[in-house]
């Protein structure tokens, strides 16, 4: 299964989803909780600010819920190739 996880709202997600034709669910995680839980909440820097926000990372998870592998610091735009490949889809 895959799923997106982020700290938008609810309301956010769906317009994404709805605007990207995604086939699969979507996590709002406002309170970021889930993101702390995987240790991917933390200090961010962009045009010299720092700040705190989501350390982009992918997990793959297998079927019994163990991490199999973890993607830090993902670019999406080339990303999925290799996420495909490593799931065998390419």
């Amino acid at each position: 299964m895959i799923l997106g996880v982020s700290p938008d709202d609810v309301e956010s997600h769906v317009k994404f989803k709805k605007k990207f034709q995604l086939q699969f669910p979507l996590l709002a995680d406002e309170g970021h909780v889930v993101c702390d839980l995987y240790g991917v909440w933390g200090p961010k820097k962009f045009l010299g600010k720092e700040y705190e926000g989501v350390l982009r990372t992918t997990f793959l998870i297998d079927e019994n819920g163990n991490i199999k592998k973890v993607y830090e610091n993902v670019r999406p735009s080339e990303h999925s190739n290799q996420l495909l490949a490593d799931l065998g889809l390419k």
